[in-house]
């Protein structure tokens, strides 16, 4: 029996749920699709036309482990002008999932302690049990935000990295300015690995993105092009950080992934320079538009940026709600996915208008009868 040769370590994790969502939705017929986490628009076509020429152009070795020259020294001088620290160094990498892996590898000792805020993304806790950590939550509800007391509370002498995401998955939030500065703050103060992954920091809708990297020059950022640009089978994102945190990531990367897809690389050259501001502003009109669709028979909050809403259900627990959202041809995604509590849904508004209509629709007529 080849079962028993599977290590412990992978029994710690599960398959996503967000994975078995898309595996019903492959058997369903014309469903109407509110689970989706990228982008419904497709890459830009000057992206398209510098990934194709790049394959031409015979760019289709590896790359060195940290990334090409040209798109290192562009995102480098961006940064520069945004923080101005002397020890914060960028790299390419794999994906911003890769980059999360490669992160933890990095800093996390078997038995450290990550603190992770519920709702979370599912990568979060799996990535963290796999290198051997143990996840500590820290509970946002009910309107998402953080309250500084709850983390510091939550910090012991195990204590070694603060995961956040903002704008979230699942939830919309954008964190404000104050979460943000107390949340850099006391990991200074604590001498904890504040890791900020930042890959929807395009989509905020009603104030400006901020980063904690502004108040904590040890702050190690994550992003990438995936939610921005629409490149999310691409798989290139970038890292910076202190230069001693991302000189061991390029080392973890020279024997994992190697590097990130070649030809790619110089693609996400070309999204640098690409205006995605009529996508952002497409987004706002949907949040705007859900929104408007729903709040009469639903609590929102969050949904101030990403392309997600986190909305408590009217009846019966997450997974019995999205049961028979399901049985009405509707596919979304129940809390617990994301979460401790099964007591919220998640709904993607990254959708044709149309398709978000018939979906507020069929979420309206569920509210009014519980199964």
């Amino acid at each position: 029996m080849s079962e028993e040769w599977i290590a412990d370590r992978m029994h710690l994790i599960d398959a996503s749920g967000i994975r078995k969502v898309f595996d019903l939705a492959a058997k369903m017929e014309n469903p109407i699709n509110l689970s989706i986490g990228q982008p419904h628009f497709d890459t830009p076509d000057s992206i398209k036309d510098a990934l194709c020429q790049a394959v031409r152009d015979g760019k289709n070795a590896y790359s060195q482990t940290q990334g090409i020259a040209p798109l290192i020294g562009k995102i480098q001088a961006q940064v520069d002008e945004s923080y101005g620290h002397a020890d914060r160094q960028v790299f390419i990498s794999s994906g911003t999932s890769g980059a999360l892996m490669l992160v933890l590898n990095a800093l996390v000792n078997p038995g450290d302690e990550v603190i992770i805020f519920d709702p979370y993304f599912v990568m979060y806790t799996h990535l963290t049990r796999l290198v051997g950590g143990k996840p500590v939550f820290v509970e946002t509800y009910p309107d998402f935000s953080i309250d500084i007391e709850k983390v510091r509370a939550a910090i012991t002498d195990r204590t070694k990295l603060i995961l956040f995401n903002s704008p979230s998955n699942p939830t919309g939030h954008v964190a404000s300015e104050e979460e943000i500065r107390a949340l850099a703050e006391l990991a200074a103060e604590k001498n904890i690995a504040l890791v900020s992954d930042e890959i929807y920091r395009s989509f905020c809708y009603d104030e400006p993105f901020v980063s904690p990297a502004e108040y904590n020059e040890k702050v190690i950022v994550i992003d990438g092009f995936s939610k921005s640009h629409s490149m999310t089978g691409h798989r290139v994102g970038f890292v910076h950080g202190p230069q001693s945190v991302v000189q061991q990531m390029i080392k973890l990367q020279q024997y994992t992934f190697v590097c990130a897809p070649h030809p790619v690389q110089w693609a996400a050259l070309t999204a640098l320079e690409c205006d995605i501001s009529d996508r952002v502003d497409e987004y706002r009109e949907k949040r705007n538009l859900m929104r408007d669709l729903l709040s009469e028979k639903y609590q929102i909050s969050g949904a101030q940026g990403a392309f997600y809403m986190f909305i408590r259900t009217p009846w019966g627990t997450a997974t019995e709600f999205c049961t028979a959202a399901i049985q009405n041809n509707l596919l979304i995604i129940p809390g617990n996915v994301f979460s401790g509590r099964d007591t919220h849904f998640r709904i993607s508004y990254a959708q044709e208008n149309p398709i978000l209509e018939q979906g507020a629709a069929i979420l309206n007529r569920l509210a009014d009868h519980p199964m």
